[in-house]
């Protein structure tokens, strides 16, 4: 799959409509990382078919944070394939929908004059962006998490409250989740960045967000939008304040 790439051995990278995931391999068993938008589902399939494995051998799926563009398919993968689902716990009751802080149609509305943003809403209605994504089974993970991959997960609050990054330190590889993008349809801008501040739940949070990135030691950053990023987090993270402000 042209979607698929391998950015250090057993760490894959995939493209889905408008969102990332990351496939970790370790052996036989595979860690997935957010599972795209619910249209997703046969294209998150395939990218495990194309790494040369299946969903049977998912031993856990790592949620950044529960919007419909990250949880999509997680409820379904897991329940299937009898897979936990875990975040951190703040993110627990907002993966069970016991509350939402996602993006609402108003807001939308109101920022429509910005350039890509209808375009973006219509792909988000397509892909599924308005489904019911519940996943009633999340679970907090353990610590420490030992699951393939080794990610240490590193908490990032602010774009959700539970939202967490992913760190990979044998790899050199940051997965960043939302904290820090490198593109996104809404967005003019290529490179490192944030997303728009009408979709973070707590705008300061977020910005503090890229001080606790920046301190991790890694030369790859896989975000949850735009391509992956070569390069020290403080600089990206110091480029994406500036871009910001």
């Amino acid at each position: 799959m042209d979607d698929v790439t391998e950015v250090r051995p057993g760490v894959h990278l995939v493209h889905g409509s408008d969102t990332n995931w990351v496939i970790l391999t370790e052996g036989d068993a595979v860690t997935l990382v957010d599972t795209g938008y619910p249209g997703d589902r046969e294209q998150v399939i395939a990218s495990l078919e194309a790494v040369g494995r299946r969903p049977e051998d998912l031993t856990a799926i790592l949620i950044t944070h529960a919007h419909a563009d990250h949880l999509g398919s997680a409820e379904y993968l897991g329940r299937t394939y009898g897979v936990p689902v875990l975040m951190r716990p703040e993110e627990v009751p907002h993966a069970r929908r016991e509350f939402l802080h996602q993006v609402t149609p108003g807001q939308i509305l109101r920022n429509a004059w910005r350039p890509g943003v209808l375009p973006w809403a219509v792909r988000v209605l397509r892909s599924g962006g308005t489904a019911d994504v519940k996943v009633p089974q999340a679970e907090a993970f353990p610590s420490p998490l030992d699951v393939p991959g080794r990610p240490v997960p590193v908490h990032t609050p602010g774009h959700t409250r539970g939202h967490c990054a992913y760190h990979l330190p044998e790899s050199g590889v940051l997965i960043t989740g939302d904290a820090l993008i490198t593109g996104h349809p809404t967005s003019r801008v290529q490179g490192p960045q944030m997303l728009a501040r009408m979709f973070h739940h707590d705008w300061d949070g977020a910005l503090n967000a890229l001080d606790v990135l920046a301190d991790r030691d890694a030369e790859i950053l896989l975000p949850g939008h735009g391509p992956a990023h070569e390069g020290s987090p403080a600089a990206a993270a110091d480029q994406a304040r500036r871009v910001s402000a």
